[in-house]
This record gives structure tokens, sequence and C-alpha cells, in this order.
């Protein structure tokens, strides 16, 4: 089988300063995509990109913040200013602010969605537009098991990591007739942010560069899907979804009914994973049709 390349395609990657971003900027550059690094950090940004450079790639430094409209813009128009256009968008900045349910504020609940949600969109938006016109583009956001599946602590990192699920599930619909696909991946990894948190044999598992393959796949042109979730730590990677028991239905539903068919409801026996909205309401419409023909 042959490598996968990305000669001629330029990406742009959120907080590649360190940790993860810097993995998924290192391998996109050294399978030959032109890389716009973004960080805050100014000197890890640089850093990164003389490292691609000294490996014979093509790489360029963005400090501009995605927290705000104008800075996604202008990191947009930064990578157009030096590679000519944008193909690739790895959102992947983030910060933690945690603190549990009762005593988190309203400021740390929305400085994390404002870099994590907010800055996804700020950046995905414009660099969106020029995709839609060229009839193609890869974008890959950075979800986490503590939106997915929940983690002490974290109700505004959770809220705003599911929040991107959502987010990535209706770019998926509305790109696929421009060529435009979206993905999620859901990484673990020993970063700066999880400093303190893992013990010695974690921190030696947990390799950003593992993760870096499965971002650098939803990323490629060959891949075929949009709107999925993958799990990536440690050197595995595996489908997360969202999925759909059959349930219990009757035209006529009481509270005494939810009770009594409890167990029924939750039977994950013949569950669905629907590919949109309208898919859950085919598996609604599929529901009727049984009860039809139930009568009959």
């Amino acid at each position: 089988m042959s490598k996968l390349e990305f000669d001629g395609r330029v990406a742009i990657v959120t907080g590649a300063g360190s940790g993860l971003g810097r993995a998924h900027a290192l391998l996109l550059a050294s399978r030959g995509a032109a890389v716009v690094v973004n960080d805050i950090s100014t000197a890890a940004g640089e850093s990164v990109v003389q490292e691609i450079v000294a490996k014979g790639g093509r790489a360029v430094a963005d400090g501009h913040s995605v927290a705000t409209p104008e800075g996604g813009a202008s990191l947009v128009h930064a990578a157009v200013d030096a590679f000519g256009t944008v193909d690739i968008v790895v959102n992947n900045a983030g910060i933690v602010r945690d603190k549990t349910f009762a005593k988190m504020d309203s400021t740390m609940f929305a400085d994390v969605l404002g870099v994590h949600l907010n800055g996804a969109f700020n950046v995905t938006q414009p660099a969106y537009e020029i995709m839609r016109d060229r009839k193609y583009g890869r974008i890959v956001s950075t979800s986490s098991a503590a939106g997915l599946f929940g983690n002490f602590g974290q109700t505004n990192y959770g809220a705003a990591k599911m929040g991107l699920v959502g987010f990535t599930r209706v770019i998926a619909l509305e790109g696929a007739k421009y060529g435009i696909k979206a993905n999620v991946v859901a990484p673990i990894a020993a970063t700066a942010m999880s400093a303190g948190l893992l013990d010695e044999d974690w921190e030696r598992r947990l390799k950003p560069e593992l993760v870096s393959p499965a971002v650098a796949w939803l990323a490629h042109e060959s891949c075929p899907v949009s709107g999925e979730i993958l799990s990536a730590a440690a050197g595995r990677v595996a489908r997360v979804f969202v999925a759909e028991t059959k349930g219990f239905y009757t035209p006529d539903l009481t509270l005494e009914d939810v009770r009594d068919q409890w167990a029924r409801i939750c039977d994950e026996s013949g569950y669905g994973v629907p590919e949109s909205a309208e898919g859950e309401r085919n598996m609604l419409a599929a529901a009727f049709a049984e009860e039809e023909s139930i009568k009959q």
C-alpha cells in the first residue's frame, strides 16, 4: 500500500505550539502539507515551525487568538497569504478551568467555551467559505471523553467538547455537497493540560504523537467518512457513536407507560445509529409502521 501524503495541501492547526497540536503539525508537515502553526505563544509556535523547516517542510507561525472572530479570520487570512488557500483545519486549541459544578463561575464556563467551541467556529467559518468555493475541505475538531462520557469537575470543558460533536455533525451534512468532510477526534494524551493527573506508566503510554495518525487520516483526501468520532489514545483507535434504542411506542403514552416499559426503553438490542436528525425521525416512522402492522 502507498503512503498517504499531503503534497499541495495547506493545513491550519490551532494550539500547535506544544502537545497534541505540535504532534499533528509535525506529522502533517512530514507528509507534505504546508502548515500554519497557530499558538498564542509566539515563541512556542516559532519553535515548531523551526522543527518543520529543519526537516525540509513548509510552515509559518501565527499568534492570533482563536477566541475572537477577528482572531479566527486573521488566522485564515494568514494561511492564504502564506500558502494561497486552506484545505485542512484542525481545531485543537484549548484551555482548562476545572472546578466542581457548585464552585464553577460564569467566567470560567464562558472562557472554556470561548476557546474550544467558539474558537472552532471562529476559525472554521472563514475557512469553510474558502473550502466551499474550491469544493474541497477537511475539518477535524477535538472533543474529549469529558464531553462524550462525562468527567468530574469539568462541566465547562465537557459542555464545550460535546458541543463540538453537534457542531461537526451539522457541518458534515451541510458540507457534503461541497466536498467538505468534518469529523471529530477524542484524544487521550499526556500534555501540559494533564500535568500532575497521570502516573508514570500512563505518561509513558499516552504519547501525543500516537493520536496524530488518526487526526491525519481524518484530514486526508482519501478518508471516506464525515460526521464521525474517533477515540485515539496510546496507539488505539476506536469509533465512538451516538445510538438510539428501538424503544417503546404507543400512540397513547402515559407516565405509567414510561415507568412500566423502562427496561424495554433502555434495551440496547436492535439499536440504531441515526445519521442525522432526519435519521432519527425515520426510526420513529418505523415504530409507527410497526404499530400499524400489529393492529392489522
